[in-house]
């Protein structure tokens, strides 16, 4: 049984950081079901429908391969990192004070509030262009791209924001409901689109369809662009897992559910863009979007009203994982008023690519930074609590100033500059043609980083053996 931490409300004092909260066992409710359709809700989404249709310019069969590695490697380390959210019962970011210290969890809960508040404004943006469309079906206002099309976006923008509110507006029993009836959309959505993509275009022509030479993407690239897009949900694993009470819920759910997500809907994106640039006899990644294809096929109003919906299932898991995090940092926040936050500034962020740059531009800007500092940190947080403290963690040193994780000044810089070092080592091994171009600079980047933490802690910390069996 995990030793149960109680949260507490009242300030820092000289000998305490902040607060935790464990959640103890017997107050967990989610099932196997719950966890499972809470990943498939946070994959089954617009953004991962949109990834889809950005590496169908690899071709189908070097998309679909990449896909499937990718995808299984990545969820992988989600169920382990759910199982550290099992066992303690502690909030994902709270978990990052045993290997980066009270004071250095700071690095990866601002990775995290700003990876999630971008991923929140990817599915709001889309969803708003969705928005967009239904306007112009119902009022016959310009949709976006078009001349005055702006405005329905920016309607679009508010109406989702609202939307979101109201999802995370009871915390963590929101996203239960949301996920529970979002599931049902998104089943009937993908099976709709499924059948009127395979009416219009058959399945050889997809099969042999290839982007034009100078649009095609390399499978490094899709390799770094799928590892950017399913790693960041390592990062918020605990966040829900901490509150079931079944191990395989934990793991092998949320394993399943998250990539039962990722390929239903990153496959129905890949073979939508395909098939529409098959039909239109033009490929053009700006328009890989679900709310773009599903007008080009001629869906109409309700296939973009599910979209909406999908993505407002999407970004309660987002947004929680961005208010989880901030509460990490700023303490005498209560984590709805976090939420409350992380929302409205994913509204804001969601303008960015209407006045700035193209979505596309700005999209693969996004992913391209978060893989290069995601993967370094899961690598060291995975190898501090799995290798080097043996499942082990003492739950009452993680508000202890001086205690067993405060290090130096509440900083363990083994784990800051292993860290730094990964994430010079995937900047380095993007310039190397062979690896940027075949199996990508994400994952090579994370072993360095493992192997540095790892030996850099065993060097300088050579007595910080696990006390307490957690299990």
């Amino acid at each position: 049984m995990a030793q149960e931490v109680k949260a507490t409300i009242a300030k820092p004092t000289a000998t305490t950081f902040g607060h935790v909260e464990s959640i103890p066992r017997k107050n967990r409710r989610m099932t196997n079901w719950d966890l499972f359709a809470t990943w498939i809700g946070a994959n089954a989404n617009n953004g991962t429908w949109y990834i889809g249709g950005v590496i169908a310019a690899c071709g189908l069969v070097t998309a679909s391969t990449t896909l499937i590695i990718v995808g299984l490697v990545s969820y992988l380390l989600l169920a382990l990192a759910s199982e550290m959210g099992y066992r303690t019962g502690l909030p994902a970011m709270a978990l990052t004070r045993a290997s980066f210290g009270l004071r250095g969890s700071f690095i990866p809960s601002i990775i995290n509030v700003v990876q999630f508040i971008g991923w929140a404004a990817v599915n709001t943006f889309i969803a708003a262009t969705s928005i967009s469309y239904i306007f112009g079906e119902l009022f016959g206002w310009p949709v976006y791209g078009k001349a005055g099309g702006n405005f329905g976006l920016i309607i679009g923008i508010v109406i989702m924001s609202v939307l979101h509110l109201l999802s995370i507006s009871l915390g963590e029993r929101s996203v239960r409901l949301i996920e529970r009836i979002g599931i049902v959309l998104v089943v009937i959505f993908v099976v709709w689109e499924s059948v009127v993509v395979f009416r219009m275009v058959s399945f050889r022509d997809i099969l042999t369809w290839q982007p034009p030479h100078n649009l095609r993407m390399s499978s490094g690239v899709a390799a770094d662009t799928l590892a950017a897009f399913n790693l960041a949900w390592v990062t918020a694993a605990s966040d829900f897992s901490r509150f079931t009470a079944k191990k395989s819920a934990a793991t092998t759910f949320s394993f399943l559910g998250a990539n039962f997500g990722l390929f239903w809907f990153a496959f129905i994106g890949l073979f939508a863009t395909i098939g529409t640039a098959v039909t239109l006899n033009h490929f053009d990644p700006n328009n890989s979007d679900p709310s773009t294809v599903a007008a080009k096929l001629g869906l109409g109003v309700l296939a973009l009203l599910v979209i909406v919906l999908t993505s407002t299932t999407a970004n309660a898991v987002n947004l929680m994982s961005a208010g989880s995090a901030l509460t990490n940092m700023v303490h005498q926040l209560s984590l709805n008023v976090s939420l409350w936050i992380v929302t409205l500034v994913a509204a804001a962020v969601t303008f960015i690519p209407v006045y700035l740059a193209s979505f596309l531009d700005v999209f693969e800007a996004f992913l391209d930074g978060i893989g290069m500092f995601l993967g370094p940190e899961i690598a060291v947080f995975l190898v501090d609590y799995f290798f080097l403290k043996g499942k082990q963690y003492r739950l009452a040193e993680f508000t202890k100033v001086r205690g067993a994780y405060w290090y130096t000044r509440g900083i363990n810089w083994v784990a800051v500059a292993s860290w730094l070092l990964g994430v010079v080592a995937y900047w380095g091994l993007k310039q190397v043609t062979v690896i940027s171009t075949t199996i990508g600079a994400t994952f090579i980047a994370m072993i360095i980083t493992a192997v540095i933490y790892g030996l850099g802690m065993r060097l300088t910390h050579p007595t910080a053996a696990p006390v307490e069996n957690k299990d």
